[in-house]
């Protein structure tokens, strides 16, 4: 019998052996992938959270679990809020009308333009590499189609300075 239940023959043992790990490494690999596409994203995440409502550190650990199934705890997102903060993102204000304390975080005015701007290059990435009938080469290919913003929209991709 297989792990779902199936009646297997002896002789084909193998071969549904095989095709299930197969179905489990794809499983583990898209999994790593959404990962580390997370981790890479993640200012991005975090300020579009605070771009809906001001949130403190714990509703935003528990909202990024909720929507990605992704567990990322208070030692990689308070040292990320607090980049965040020092650069002029996010400010933040202790609440103190609730029984404990909580420092609830806000996107600036700063941080709406960086995440427009983010968002709008993502897009840009995202339609580079997946339209169909668009090459998929370099940014500056001779026979992409190119509108008025395009090379001012480039030169703020190549200027610009990672978050963190």
């Amino acid at each position: 019998m297989s792990q779902k239940g199936h009646i297997v023959f002896t002789s084909n043992k193998r071969t549904v052996r095989h095709k299930y790990r197969r179905e489990s490494e794809m499983v583990n690999n898209s999994k790593e992938v959404q990962v580390k596409l997370m981790k890479g994203l993640l200012d991005l995440i975090v300020l579009q959270f605070l771009s809906s409502q001001p949130m403190h550190g714990y509703q935003i650990i528990t909202r990024i679990r909720k929507t990605f199934g992704v567990y990322f705890g208070p030692s990689t997102i308070y040292p990320l809020l607090n980049a965040l903060e020092k650069k002029g993102y996010v400010k933040s204000e202790w609440n103190m009308s609730n029984e404990r304390p909580r420092k609830v975080y806000e996107l600036t005015t700063e941080g709406q333009n960086l995440l427009n701007f983010t968002e709008d290059s993502l897009k840009f990435i995202c339609r580079k590499i997946g339209t169909p009938g668009l090459p998929r080469g370099g940014l500056a290919e001779e026979n992409t189609p190119r509108s008025p913003l395009r090379p001012h929209f480039l030169k703020k991709i190549e200027e610009s300075k990672p978050l963190l």
